[in-house]
């Protein structure tokens, strides 16, 4: 049973309350004790499809391409609505939204597609029961870090990440929504070996999108022609979806994404955190990152 330990609430750069429950030490957006205990008590389905990710992983770029598959391709119809508005994340209750996502989820017809980014230990059990087929895309903690960063920057609802030195500082103590990194990654990776998981790279992706689009294929058990793989490769794209105003969050609401002060898809490139991270910030990361990840069989790429 997950510990519930205290609700707390930051203030905001506005006059809003972003409202924080922390569960076994993990800081996560949720409102109160009686929705994180409508989360846990969550009634998965055998069908569903999970997309998991740590924040700022490739969650809307993961989504877009399986929208992309189920709809066969077609390019209209992946765009009905915005990202936020098709597929509900479990644990988010959007101040935009009439309801929690959660409540969107369980009206939902199936097959059901739902977004989280919970660490593998708080997953709703009956995820597991079910057997549900999940997705968990990773990315290398660095551009992670720089992502994440700029997320707090332009979205009114997290807490202001004052600098990048302060939240470099949080992040690597895992004093950050959803907790650690290093936690997160490890734990879905090894709970792959007892569970339905295709465990992908955003750095693989980057590189080979075919490649990795034909991964999610064969898991998800769907086979498409090469033409329709093909748009599916050109409409995911960095440069199509920064564009895209129903993939680029520019259709959310400014007072809670300001893309005046940081665009929700920046650059998309492994490899940015070289331009915000120090030489001694650096070396500090690396010795950290050598000593939290000993014993995992994990390896990332830090640029293509």
């Amino acid at each position: 049973m997950a510990k519930v330990e205290k609700n707390f609430s930051t203030m905001e750069r506005s006059s809003t309350l972003f409202n924080i429950l922390e569960v076994d030490g993990i800081p996560l957006p949720v409102l109160s004790k009686e929705m994180w205990n409508k989360i846990s008590n969550f009634q998965a389905r055998p069908d569903d499809l999970f997309l998991v990710t740590y924040p700022k992983s490739g969650t809307t770029w993961m989504q877009e391409i399986l929208d992309m598959i189920k709809n066969d391709g077609d390019v209209e119809k992946c765009k009905r609505v915005n990202t936020l508005e098709r597929y509900p994340f479990l644990e988010v209750k959007f101040p935009h939204k009439e309801k929690p996502d959660l409540e969107i989820a369980l009206e939902m017809s199936s097959p059901r597609l739902i977004k989280t980014h919970l660490p593998s230990h708080l997953i709703p059990p009956s995820i597991w029961k079910e057997n549900c087929k999940i997705i968990y895309v990773a990315r290398n903690a660095k551009d992670c870090l720089v992502s994440f960063y700029h997320f707090h920057r332009m979205a009114s609802l997290l807490p202001d990440p004052q600098n990048f030195e302060e939240f470099y500082e949080k992040f690597m103590s895992g004093k950050v929504l959803f907790g650690s990194w290093f936690d997160h990654v490890k734990g879905w990776w090894a709970a792959k070996d007892t569970h339905q998981i295709l465990y992908l790279f955003y750095e693989d992706i980057k590189k080979n999108p075919k490649h990795e689009i034909h991964k999610v294929l064969e898991f998800l058990e769907k086979t498409l022609s090469d033409d329709i793989i093909n748009r599916i490769v050109h409409h995911t794209s960095f440069d199509v979806m920064k564009y895209n105003p129903m993939a680029n969050q520019t259709a959310v609401p400014s007072y809670i994404l300001n893309h005046s002060i940081s665009k929700f898809m920046r650059k998309g490139m492994p490899g940015d955190w070289k331009n915000y991270f120090t030489v001694a910030q650096n070396e500090e990361f690396d010795k950290d990152y050598q000593k939290k990840m000993t014993g995992s069989t994990l390896t990332f790429r830090t640029e293509i």
